[in-house]
């Protein structure tokens, strides 16, 4: 199913154990996209079955966060020593 322009969808992205050292002073990056390749096949964003197509469309991303769109990300902390 491909998303429509203008519409809020809801997502949770588990992203399975991974595990960072963040020092004072450093900073986190937030990076979305449409695919994750070559870790998994690249999304041509057309809504055909993966591996199928040759032409591409470009995906725009768009993180709604007002009121009615409170977004956020939990980063758990684990404390030092730990």
């Amino acid at each position: 199913m491909l998303m429509q322009p203008g519409e809020a969808y809801r997502f949770e992205i588990d992203l399975w154990s991974t595990s960072n050292c963040f020092l004072t002073g450093h900073r986190i990056r937030v990076d979305l996209t449409s695919s994750c390749f070559p870790q998994f096949d690249r999304n041509l964003n057309t809504g055909s079955e993966f591996g199928t197509d040759t032409q591409m469309v470009v995906a725009n991303q768009t993180v709604l966060h007002d009121g009615d769109h409170p977004s956020h990300i939990v980063l758990p902390v684990i404390p030092e020593g730990v």
